[in-house]
């Protein structure tokens, strides 16, 4: 038998004493009485309860606290060793927001695409939280979440030009989800989210224009996190419409000089982004104009969860409780229907006659 509290078994001994007290107390009870005069003539003129009915009321409610204090410990039986497993994984999506994703090479837009597929995405996992990064010149962040729906919700209404910083940064990106996935509120109370495998899904057409993405991705496979990377759009320039307010395309992006800006998942880009999923023994794919990309990488995250290693050992043990719940409730509903004295027969006239005299 094992309990969670060793301590409780303090106060188990304290319903022993109670009883010993009561029984203690009724004797004593009894032998005053017998010296201040006879037992019956007193017994009769104060009508006092059956004293054994007084005792046998008193253990079963001691007995019956006694087995409730039992129940409270959460008393457990037997352990058996069983291999606890990892489940479910961790997952940051991080989508570039730059303004060449609206280049149109993916039908309507490398952007828009992007986010459908990752609704897609989104409904096919079970048991994974999933964390979302949108980046351009800087980041935005939606935390860790089993919340599905919340999580597609993250990208209905957004856009390049809702990124506070323009230009592409996917070094940064890269440094959000590691801290995101390594810095969560729920894994310092459950360690078992803690161990869980971690991925980084990136989504980008390649073009990095300020920080280290290689020497992030290193960094990233020292702490044990694999990236998947899927390059977006075309190897042929494309032009990339400039958008009013209301979202009506008016023209194509044009720099300081006037000329035309072009877009392209250049092989140099591509080098890059196989390098990032290389470090980390993770896998580039490229997305295509329909982004099977992103299946592959489902495939690959099923193929991670099927393959789960065993993590640790824990000793499992049954709940008794119920052993000592049970008759607890039984002599306490005893103990209040008993009553405090016999009934007995009316004496007849003779007998008090003689009791008198």
């Amino acid at each position: 038998m094992r309990f969670m509290n060793i301590h409780i078994l303090i106060f188990l001994i304290l319903p022993a004493f109670a009883a010993v007290a009561l029984i203690a107390g009724i004797g004593i009870r009894r032998r005053l009485i017998l010296k201040a005069g006879d037992k019956n003539i007193f017994e009769r003129q104060l009508k006092r309860p059956s004293p054994y009915l007084r005792a046998a009321q008193g253990i079963f409610l001691v007995t019956g606290l006694a087995a409730l204090v039992f129940a409270s410990a959460r008393p457990q039986f037997g352990g058996r060793t069983q291999m606890l497993k990892k489940r479910g994984i961790d997952i940051v999506v991080a989508l570039d927001f730059s303004k060449s994703m609206l280049a149109e090479d993916v039908r309507p837009n490398r952007i828009e695409r992007a986010k459908l597929e990752l609704s897609d995405f989104i409904k096919k996992l079970t048991g994974d939280r999933i964390g979302l990064v949108a980046f351009a010149g800087d980041t935005m962040r939606f935390p860790l979440t089993t919340d599905y729906a919340a999580a597609s919700t993250f990208w209905n209404n957004m856009g390049p030009y809702d990124m506070p910083v323009g230009g592409t940064a996917i070094g940064k990106a890269l440094n959000a989800a590691i801290e995101m996935l390594y810095d969560n509120r729920a894994d310092e109370v459950n360690t078992a989210l803690a161990n869980r495998s971690k991925v980084i899904i990136l989504l980008t057409d390649g073009e990095d224009h300020v920080g280290e993405p290689l020497e992030v991705s290193k960094e990233a496979a020292k702490k044990g996190v694999k990236i998947f990377t899927i390059g977006v759009g075309s190897d042929s320039p494309e032009l990339i419409p400039r958008h009013l307010d209301d979202g009506t395309v008016m023209g194509y992006q044009k720099d300081d000089n006037g000329e035309y800006i072009t877009s392209s998942l250049t092989a140099k880009n591509e080098d890059t982004l196989k390098q990032i999923a290389a470090n980390t023994g993770g896998r580039y794919y490229r997305a295509g104009s329909d982004l099977s990309g992103l299946q592959s990488v489902v495939d690959e995250i099923r193929n991670m969860k099927q393959s789960e290693v065993q993590s640790r050992q824990a000793v499992i043990y049954e709940e008794v409780f119920q052993w000592f719940l049970i008759p607890a409730a039984f002599l306490l509903l005893l103990a209040y229907l008993l009553p405090e004295r016999l009934i007995k027969k009316r004496k007849s006239s003779t007998d008090l006659k003689e009791v008198k005299q």
